[in-house]
């Protein structure tokens, strides 16, 4: 992975069997989204994508603060080209976690904050430590949230999402899992066992129905129940071909353990 052996990396990456880990290694700084650890996690989500051998990602964060958000020291005084570039390129690491392949959890440890809370909001599981919490309080300093807002009004509900966006109150865990912007909100000390529980469910999957089924939750989310429907069944059918398919129901009636080939799904044509 790239980045992975240098000492002054930005985010740490371990990987252990079928399961690769993220850690933001910027605790002095609230693991804020400097330009750098935006170019580092871009890098490796390319990296990712690429590597059948994964079957799932968790996000995490070393220090008492998940992420801050932006790194505030390079916003000031910048061009209008230096700021489009900067949440341009923050824009291509979300929309990244979202187009990867694998299923990637966020292991939430403390407080998310604007682009950090963005974060949080883009990966498709969210486990939160009792003690941790969110907002978008870009507002109180002139800033809205309206790239952290793009995934979180697709989470949580549009009222819920505008009052964290217009007060930027934080919102504890508690809050947060009841809304449906978390998972799971365990005791800190019990936060690696309930990651590790989705690790484990998930891995034990194949990586082509993986693959087809992300894929598949936020595409279909985007069009009507009809079309969602007809774009289902090109998407089911070609799943039913698939070489992990049939192996998975010839290994379900034979009442064997299945062997994944892992091999790359076809789309249907758009």
């Amino acid at each position: 992975m790239p980045g992975a052996s240098s000492d002054e990396a930005f985010v740490k990456v371990e990987r252990e069997a079928a399961a690769l880990r993220l850690t933001l290694a910027r605790p002095s700084r609230r693991n804020a989204l400097s330009e750098l650890m935006l170019q580092e996690l871009e890098l490796h989500l390319s990296a990712i994508a690429e590597d059948r051998s994964i079957r799932v990602v968790v996000l995490a964060a070393e220090g008492p603060v998940f992420c801050s958000g932006h790194d505030l020291g390079e916003m000031r005084g910048r061009t209008e080209e230096e700021y489009r570039h900067l949440f341009a390129r923050c824009t291509r690491v979300m929309l990244g976690l979202r187009k990867l392949p694998q299923p990637v959890i966020a292991r939430v440890q403390g407080l998310a904050t604007a682009a950090g809370c963005q974060l949080a909001a883009a990966c498709d599981l969210v486990v939160a430590a009792d003690t941790a919490g969110f907002a978008t309080p870009g507002v109180k300093i002139g800033l809205f949230c309206t790239t952290p807002m793009v995934p979180l009004i697709r989470v949580v509900p549009p009222r819920v999402a505008m009052e964290m966006l217009l007060t930027g109150r934080v919102v504890s865990a508690a809050e947060a899992h009841k809304i449906g912007l978390v998972n799971r909100v365990v005791a800190a000390d019990q936060l690696d066992q309930a990651v590790e529980e989705y690790v484990l469910a998930i891995s034990r999957a194949s990586a082509t129905a993986l693959e087809i089924g992300k894929r598949a939750f936020y595409d279909l989310a985007e069009v009507s129940e009809v079309e969602a429907y007809q774009k289902a069944v090109e998407l089911m059918t070609q799943n039913a071909l698939a070489c992990d398919a049939q192996e998975g129901i010839g290994a379900f009636l034979e009442k064997r353990t299945p062997h994944w080939q892992h091999t790359r799904p076809h789309f249907p044509a758009e």
